[in-house]
């Protein structure tokens, strides 16, 4: 066992907005937000993978562990070709905090083409 968790020391995900509304969009759009996130445990934040409803969506997350009271982002685009009407994704992804999984989602209305 390493000795940071050990002693309860753990990397912990926050973040402020956790759910992001995109404007109503045309179908066709490619949107792209960044969700900012700090790790507020004590120890690196690291992400090890993440897992996503369809390869519309498109995450990059931080290669490198987030020391402890540092920040990052978590970059996604979604690709709305295809995708009409009401949008709810949930991006999962996988970290070594208490939880083992932390979520962001997004929603969007998408107008088809005409």
């Amino acid at each position: 066992m390493n000795s940071a968790t050990g002693f309860g020391q753990m990397a912990e995900f926050s973040i402020k907005e956790p759910v992001v509304k995109f404007p109503k969009s045309k179908e066709g759009a490619v949107l792209e937000h960044e969700y900012k996130f700090t790790n507020s445990g004590k120890a690196p934040l690291i992400f090890t993978g993440y897992s996503v409803q369809c390869t519309c969506t498109k995450v990059v997350v931080p290669k490198e562990p987030i020391a402890p009271g540092k920040s990052g982002v978590i970059k996604i685009t979604f690709d709305t070709n295809g995708r009409t009407f009401y949008q709810d994704r949930v991006i999962i992804l996988n970290t070594n905090t208490k939880k083992k999984e932390e979520k962001v989602r997004f929603k969007v209305y998408v107008e088809p083409k005409q």
